[in-house]
């Protein structure tokens, strides 16, 4: 596999093109650990998060943690990393058995967390934050102002109206096991709204979202 534009892409150049590899290969092309990315992705995830924080810490200086927590959520969660990795063309180089598990998220956001993983490993932790710096920093520039999730933002607003804590309940899962889509009810007092989204959490913001809709207009 010529990788050479890859780690142009990348702005990183592995001695050990096999680790590399192994970053980019799924477990439906191997279940050997020592051959797929399920390890490195491990390790990645690890250092992405602890990346990211450092370079809130950083960047921010005068900011609280009740500010840093939300960014760092925003620029750790699945999503953003998934975007990233599309950035990075890592769906053109992944290597698994069906062709549809280059567009997964999940998959996108592994590979993505294994590269970093692959890049600790062989140059170590301080060229891994270079590497999250380099290709999430127009993300954390994007997001200077901290935001508030939508279910914090809408559990406020029940609390403010005395309805207490939202309940959210999961009415039902759609889809493959590969790409499933879920539906969850959010309520407050007698106010309901129906979200959806590709897994629990997104479902459960949607509605969230709509339900806070539902209580500005009518609560």
């Amino acid at each position: 596999m010529d990788t050479a534009e890859l780690e142009n892409i990348l702005g990183y150049k592995f001695k050990d093109k096999k680790l590399l590899k192994q970053a980019l290969t799924h477990s439906s092309c191997t279940t050997d650990i020592s051959r797929n990315y399920e390890r490195l992705e491990f390790l990645g995830d690890r250092v992405l998060g602890v990346a990211i924080a450092h370079l809130l810490y950083t960047l921010f200086p005068d900011d609280p943690e009740g500010n840093l927590s939300p960014r760092h959520t925003r620029l750790v969660r699945k999503e953003t990393v998934a975007a990233v990795a599309r950035e990075l063309q890592l769906d053109k180089y992944i290597l698994a058995e069906n062709k549809y598990l280059h567009r997964n998220e999940n998959v996108l956001c592994d590979v993505a967390e294994a590269v970093i993983g692959a890049i600790c490993i062989e140059a170590g932790f301080e060229t891994a934050i270079e590497f999250v710096d380099r290709h999430w920093r127009h993300l954390i520039n994007q997001n200077t102002a901290p935001q508030i999730d939508n279910k914090t933002a809408v559990q406020e607003l029940a609390h403010r109206l005395k309805y207490g804590n939202p309940v959210y309940t999961l009415l039902r899962k759609e889809g493959t096991e590969h790409e499933p889509f879920f539906y969850v009810e959010a309520k407050a007092g007698d106010y309901t709204a129906v979200g959806s989204g590709k897994n629990k959490k997104t479902a459960e913001q949607d509605a969230a979202a709509k339900l806070m809709e539902e209580l500005k207009t009518h609560g």
